[in-house]
């Protein structure tokens, strides 16, 4: 296990809304990150597919991850997510590629694909970059 893949596993450890919904990592490193998800019956929509939610939180997650591996600290800003097709079945994964870093946010694409790498969603996720003195304050004043 890489340095970025230890960082990532312990920030997984305190998201319980990844850790709820199956959601896990694959691998990280500088600028890209991959999650999987073993399909279940409690990751399906009712129509036997795959909940929206969970290919948004896979999304969601591995580009945070992608953001992430510079060493500062975000939260999503922006998101669209295009959904072209579903699986029901199966292993679907999420892999993540950092395409601008400036100096406040962070510009990221993600492929969502399934079983024989089919393309099921793909979108971009802007991250803005936070000061996590500030962000404990907040959390203290709840």
């Amino acid at each position: 296990m890489n340095e970025l893949e230890i960082q990532n596993e312990e920030l997984m450890r305190e998201n319980a809304f990844m850790i709820y919904n199956h959601v896990e990592l694959e691998s990280v490193e500088r600028d890209h990150a991959v999650y999987k998800l073993n399909i279940r019956p409690e990751s399906k929509n009712p129509y036997g597919m795959v909940h929206g939610g969970a290919i948004y939180t896979m999304a969601d997650n591995a580009t945070g991850a992608a953001a992430h591996t510079d060493g500062r600290f975000y939260v999503t800003q922006t998101s669209a997510l295009h959904f072209l097709r579903n699986q029901s079945e199966g292993t679907v994964w999420a892999e993540a590629h950092v395409r601008h870093r400036g100096k406040s946010t962070c510009l990221v694409s993600v492929d969502i694909t399934g079983e024989g790498g089919t393309l099921i969603a793909t979108g971009e996720f802007t991250f803005f970059c936070i000061d996590m003195g500030v962000m404990a304050e907040k959390v203290k004043k709840g």
